[in-house]
């Protein structure tokens, strides 16, 4: 018998946005047991309509440009979490659909296991991705402290350098604010700034775009 909390708890309705039925079928598997998700295909026309999709699984094949595919999805449905699906991404591809918006990278050699982690994770507002993606990212940034740059396409303020050298170290608003001599609020007010100049929608998605666009130096 089902129990209270079960009947009440939201349900996370989860797109596949794929033309092979074989793999909605294998994605489907993921979800028997797992009452509180719910798996659905569309197309990509179809999800700016889709109000009621909280989470997309985005195939990162196909001979499809993925970052067209989530700029559309994006352009219709600011708030849609995207969680890419691949085979062997390299790293820089997994940063870079980040980058573009993507809220994780799951390979599809995954277990169920992790496919499920990785869905719930990413519903709750956190970024999925690959322990040694993530150990690149704090690398890039550990080995090149203060190197901070814009690269000819996008002006900073000195301020706002200062504001995203320590952003893409890891720092809140309260520390950045602290470590400037700021207030909180104006440190909120510089990172909105950078996000509309780099064209990025969160502190995830800036912090990798001035990784991956050479914002940052990986060393000399």
């Amino acid at each position: 018998m089902m129990s209270a909390a079960a009947k009440i708890r939201p349900k996370i309705r989860v797109a596949v946005v794929e033309s092979d039925p074989l793999r909605f079928i294998g994605f489907r598997s993921l979800f028997d047991s797992e009452p509180d998700m719910e798996l659905v295909s569309h197309t990509l026309a179809e999800l700016g309509t889709k109000t009621d999709v909280d989470l997309v699984l985005l195939g990162s094949r196909n001979g499809h440009n993925l970052f067209d595919l989530m700029a559309g999805m994006k352009a219709a449905r600011p708030d849609l979490r995207i969680i890419v699906t691949g085979s062997g991404a390299d790293d820089e591809t997994i940063l870079k659909a980040v980058a573009a918006g993507a809220k994780g990278y799951v390979d599809e050699a995954a277990t169920a296991e992790e496919f499920i982690t990785a869905i719930r994770m990413v519903n709750q507002g956190s970024v999925w991705a690959p322990r040694r993606v993530l150990s690149i990212f704090i690398e890039r940034v550990t080995s090149s402290p203060g190197r901070i740059f814009p690269a000819g396409r996008v002006v900073f303020t000195d301020r706002e350098k200062e504001v995203l050298e320590l952003l893409v170290a890891g720092r809140s608003n309260k520390e950045i604010g602290s470590a400037l001599a700021i207030e909180e609020r104006t440190v909120k007010a510089h990172v909105a700034k950078l996000m509309r100049k780099v064209g990025v929608q969160n502190r995830i998605a800036l912090s990798v775009h001035a990784i991956t666009h050479s914002l940052v130096n990986s060393g000399s």
